[in-house]
């Protein structure tokens, strides 16, 4: 069954989405995790029920729960939030399938690095005020120039969480 999206021109609800980092630490033995409080995008639905937008991270927001860490993730070693202060992604588009998946394909870039990436998304809500989608997918940090890896601490892949909530523009 797929679900029909009103056309037309959608905010990112920054007050009810989130993103989240979980990377494996400490030779894999603590799953650190931090989310982004500046989050912005936005996004338009096309008349054949595509969609493209574009999704924006505050680097500075992302908060592990531990202010140390948080400012070595700011800092050169890995985010370089002073030269790079924003994460996007651009979703070039947004396929609605069956079951209320959505094939998501786009433009990741951090660090200045960009990337493509693809991922499955859920449609968890939409009608004619809002729509809801959660995604998980994973990323490898070193192919975004983050390689900084003191004594091999920091194994795997980074899963990054999102929960976004869209309105419709004003």
């Amino acid at each position: 069954m797929t679900v029909a999206v009103e056309t037309g021109l959608w905010q990112l609800d920054p007050s009810a989405s989130t993103v989240v980092l979980q990377h494996r630490t400490m030779w894999g033995l603590v799953n650190v995790k931090g989310t982004f409080n500046g989050v912005a995008g936005q996004g338009e639905v096309a008349s054949d029920g595509t969609a493209s937008g574009t999704i924006t991270l505050d680097v500075a927001s992302l908060d592990t729960k531990n202010g140390k860490r948080d400012t070595h993730l700011r800092s050169a070693d890995l985010f370089d939030a002073a030269n790079h202060p924003e994460i996007t992604f651009v979703a070039d588009r947004a396929e609605p399938g069956e079951d209320g998946t959505v094939q998501v394909s786009g433009l990741l870039t951090v660090r200045g690095n960009s990337r493509p990436l693809s991922f499955p998304a859920k449609l968890t809500g939409a009608d004619a005020g809002a729509i809801a989608l959660n995604a998980e997918f994973v990323v490898d940090r070193a192919e975004f120039g983050m390689g900084w890896n003191q004594l091999g601490m920091l194994r795997g892949l980074t899963t990054v969480t999102t929960t976004l909530r869209f309105t419709r523009a004003a």
